[in-house]
């Protein structure tokens, strides 16, 4: 009978506590944990033998990890996010396990506008096949995904409310930047970290903003994205010309 395999996953790895990092490196080393009873002079170790085990760590932020804690992974792999073609069969299969028939073309367009990632509920096969279960005969075609994704407001780049929100601010009113996060977050009633951590890292991957020492600017993209004129800039002289289109 072939040996049992064990993992331990710990996801977010990097948000765990240094007294938990120190309880866990001799399991990590010698697949054992101890644990001490008492205080004082009364104290005492119990050292308690692990199974061999297999320890995997995910985390979106790995710099923030412990330097003995990162050396401790002996491999480091990057995972990339997910291509139009990956993310149209995570969509077909969901849709087989929901028993929702799905188009070829709606499944793509779902995953155009994905993210990279397996997506939301409004953006995956959830939301469309709410809307076709609500709207239509139960069937997911491009017209309906193209309604549910429309009514979701989720546009062909994948960009929501908020993120086309934080645009026209950067855009609108601080003439495409540089601006700082804290004055956009204020303009926007919102907190800066749900800025610099949720609406911010799609539009730096989309090239819709760029992060400078001085803040953050709006791209050509962005202005075309949104339909928006781009405006003049000054040169050496200072006077105000325009943009080369």
């Amino acid at each position: 009978m072939p040996a049992k395999v064990r993992f331990l996953f710990i996801d977010e790895i990097h948000r765990m506590p240094r007294v938990v990092e120190e309880f866990i490196y001799p399991a990590m080393e010698d697949f054992r944990v101890d644990i001490v009873l008492g205080d004082g002079i009364n104290a005492r170790t119990i050292s308690m033998p692990l199974k061999h085990f297999t320890l995997i760590g995910a985390t979106t932020r790995s710099g923030m990890l412990s330097g003995p804690m990162r050396d401790r992974f002996k491999m480091h792999e990057h995972l990339d996010f997910y291509n139009i073609g990956e993310l149209a069969e995570i969509v077909t299969i969901n849709a087989r396990k929901l028993q929702t028939k799905l188009t070829p073309e709606a499944a793509l367009e779902i995953a155009g506008r994905s993210r990279g990632t397996r997506g939301s509920p409004t953006r995956g096969c959830g939301g469309p096949r709410n809307y076709a279960t609500s709207e239509a005969n139960g069937d997911i075609t491009l017209e309906i995904a193209r309604a549910a994704l429309a009514m979701a407001e989720v546009d062909g780049e994948g960009l929501d409310k908020q993120d086309r929100r934080y645009l026209e601010t950067l855009i609108d009113v601080f003439v495409g930047g540089p601006t700082g996060v804290e004055a956009l977050a204020a303009t926007m009633n919102l907190p800066s970290d749900t800025l610099s951590d949720e609406i911010e890292p799609y539009l730096l991957r989309g090239q819709m903003i760029v992060r400078s020492p001085r803040g953050r600017i709006a791209t050509p993209r962005a202005y075309q994205h949104l339909g928006r004129a781009r405006p003049a800039a000054d040169d050496s002289n200072g006077q105000r010309t325009l943009f080369d289109e």
